[in-house]
Formats: C-alpha cells, structure tokens, sequence
C-alpha cells in the first residue's frame, strides 16, 4: 500500500503545528523588519545632522567653491590666523576647520590643506571636500595655460556602444546587470532554501531516530516512502513558511514605514546628492529607457519555469542527501564529516556563478558547469537570462532529474539501514558497505 500521501501530511502538519516553527515563523519577520528600521532610522538621523564647516583659505583661490547645501553649511573666516581659526571653531563647537595654507603657486595648493576636528570627520564629507576643490584647481590651472573651460566642454563627447544580436535583437550594457542580478537572486534562494530546509529534514530524521519512534514507523512503510515523506513534507513547510515571510515582511515593512515616517530606502546625504546629479544628467532619460528595455528583453516565461524546475530538482537532489545523512548517524554532532561534500558544490557553484557566468556566460567553464547536476541549479539558472539554447537547458534539466533518482536510491540504501544503527559513529567505508545489503 502506497503510505506516501499520509507520511507527507504528517510531516507537514507535525512541522507547521511545531512550536518553534510557529514562533519563528511570526517572529522573523518581526526581527528582520525592527533591524531594518532601526539601520533606516539611525540613517535618517545621520542625514538630518547639520555640519558647520569653517573656512580658514589663505590663499583666496577657492572662497567661492563652497556652497552651503540642505547638511552642510560653510562659514568663511577672514583676517585671522590658524591659531585663532582653532580657538573659534572650538568655542562655536563646529564640525571641523578646512585650513588652506597661503602659497605661491597653484601647483604647491594639494599640499598645503588640512582639515581640523574634534573627531574623526566623516569620509564622504572629506571626499566631498576633495571633490571641489580638485575640480576647481584643475579649472584653475587649464585657465592659466590658456585653455578654454568652454571648449574643453564642447570638446567632451559620450561613448556609449550599441548592442544588437545578428538576428536584430538590441541590448545594451544594463540589460547584463539586469540579467545578472536575477541570476544571482535565483541562485541565492536556492542555496538558502538548501541550506535551511536540508538541516530541517536531517534533524528530523535524527530526532525520530534517537527517539526510537522509527522501529515502529518502518515496521508498516518501506524506507523509500519514509524519506520521501518527510522530503516533501518538508518542503511543502518551507515553502509556507517563506511565503509567510514574505506576506509578513511587505505588510510590517509598510505599517512601519507609514506609523513611524522612516524611510527604509534611506540613504546617505552624499549618495542623495549623487542620485539627485545622475537624475539630472543629459542621459539620465535615456539610461530609464534601458532599464526598462533591459526587463522587457527578459524570457520572463522561460525564466519562470526553469526556475520552478531546477529549484525543485536541486532542493530534492539535495534533501536526499541530508536525509541520508541524518539516518546515517545519532546526533548532529557527528553530521559535520559528512556535510563538507555535500556543501563544497553549492559553495562552488555560487563561486563559479558570481566570477564566471558575469563574464562570459556561455563560456566553457559556465557551460560545463551548467550541466554538472550538483551545481546545475544554480549555475544554469544564472545563465537562462543571458540566452541558453533550450536544447541545453533540457539536457542539464534531464541530467539532473537522473542523478535526482540516483542520490534518491544511493540515500534509500543508507536510510534503510542507518536509520537503525546506533551507538555508533558510521565510516565513509561502512556507508559504501550498507549501499551492497
């Protein structure tokens, strides 16, 4: 009789009416969403800190360099000495004193400027600083040389290749950032997923195991049907359980962005300013229009089902191999000689992905990759998005369904006898023994 429909209902229901499981499963997102608040909030007060800068310039070169902005406000000093500026500064309690030492040259200004502080002062407001007045010397000295600022303007043209397929199809630069971040984002919550759940089905097994319930569970289910109960059932848990996160997180992330008035996308007031310029730029315009020509070029449908796929084959793959795992010893101490080989090729494959896909997807090292079965999920599915013949995609997919049904009998040999076993620690040699009874 086929037990496997009521072994995955109990392993569902046993998961999902678990204690921890409930409390963990509400209070995730909670954690995540305060963090998130807490770094958007401290962000916020950050930028709303006004700085008052004092300018002691002795040269008198750059006293129009520095406007004040929303943050930061600078307060020209003159006709007095740096000692004096010091004394000032401290007594007013301002955020620094920017000194430029009186020189003879334009050439001799880079090395005779300082910046005094109470504290450390922050790096983006010295790199801002640095900014201005490397813009203006340069202005400076071109204008000294007899070189038109205008002309140098007009003489500025912007390269920017455009990108089309033989069959027609354009792209461009941005559609590779595109299709990387989706890439990565696929791949990241399949190892997540793996590493999560897999530790969730080998525990499981474990804790049945040392409890003795299994003698009487494999007296009336054959262990095949046991392992891919609690598989499944497994899965199906996480996946409501993500899908929890996910409902929990938007909902928490919205009320507490509209009760508290913080914004979570927060950034700093020097990367403010720099989105504000970018947006103002002659081809901000046109980079909008690549982003979403970017997305529109996506195979969204073949995206969708590949990753349905090669998520579910990779997890199951893998969850074969964490059950085995937990059937093969007592305790999650001794599990830890047989997790680095089944880690290294998640490990490996994001390595590969992250280094290899981003430069040359269809290169020989993605591609043999790509149909490695331990690292296919992930790998392919950062390759779909950059255009995979489907032919290939079929085999990998094939590939991996096949060696699936192996680690599935390879696990079903070690699970059959472990899950009896105990009291003592199993070999690498031992376990390729159980595989021949």
């Amino acid at each position: 009789m086929n037990h496997l429909p009521l072994i995955i209902k109990r392993e569902y229901l046993t998961k999902v009416k678990n204690k921890s499981f409930i409390i963990m499963t509400f209070l995730s997102p909670l954690i995540m969403i305060a963090l998130i608040a807490v770094v958007a909030y401290l962000s916020q007060l950050n930028n709303d800190k006004k700085r008052f800068i004092s300018v002691l310039d002795e040269t008198e070169f750059l006293s129009d360099v520095f406007q004040n902005t929303s943050n930061t406000t600078y307060t020209l000093l003159n006709d007095l000495n740096l000692e004096d500026a010091k004394a000032l500064v401290k007594e007013k309690n301002d955020y620094g004193l920017l000194h430029i030492s009186k020189v003879d040259s334009i050439d001799e200004v880079a090395q005779n400027i300082k910046f005094y502080s109470e504290e450390s002062p922050s790096l983006t407001v010295i790199a801002g600083i640095e900014r201005k007045i490397e813009k203006r010397l340069r202005e400076m000295k071109l204008q000294k040389d007899g070189v038109s600022l205008e002309q140098i303007e007009a003489s500025k043209i912007n390269i920017d290749i455009a990108q089309e397929s033989f069959e027609g199809q354009k792209s461009s630069k941005i559609d590779n950032i595109i299709k990387l971040a989706f890439g990565g984002l696929a791949g990241y919550l399949l190892f997540m997923f793996i590493i999560i759940y897999g530790n969730m089905i080998m525990r499981s097994v474990i804790e049945e195991k040392t409890s003795r319930i299994i003698e009487v569970i494999i007296s009336s289910v054959k262990p095949i049907q046991l392992m891919m109960g609690k598989i499944i059932g497994t899965s199906l848990a996480g996946v409501t359980q993500f899908a929890i996160w996910v409902v929990l997180g938007g909902v928490l992330l919205t009320v507490v962005s509209a009760i508290f008035g913080i914004d979570m996308t927060q950034a700093s007031s020097q990367q403010q300013e720099l989105m504000n310029q970018a947006m103002q730029a002659e081809g901000a315009q046109a980079m909008a229009e690549s982003l979403l020509n970017g997305i529109s070029n996506l195979p969204i449908l073949n995206l969708v089902i590949a990753f349905m796929f090669f998520f579910i084959g990779g997890y199951l793959l893998y969850s074969s191999l964490y059950a085995a795992i937990g059937a093969a010893v007592d305790n999650e101490t001794d599990t830890q000689q047989f997790m680095l080989p089944i880690l290294m090729p998640l490990i490996l494959a994001v390595y590969v992905g992250v280094f290899t896909v981003i430069e040359d997807p269809h290169g020989t090292v993605s591609t043999v990759f790509s149909f490695i079965p331990l690292t296919s999920p992930v790998v392919m599915l950062m390759r779909i998005p950059f255009g995979v013949p489907m032919w290939q995609q079929v085999l990998s997919l094939l590939l991996l369904v096949a060696t699936f049904i192996f680690a599935v009998w390879f696990a079903a040999k070690i699970y059959r006898v472990g899950i009896l076993m105990y009291g003592k620690k199993p070999t690498y040699k031992e376990l390729f023994k159980w595989l021949k009874y």
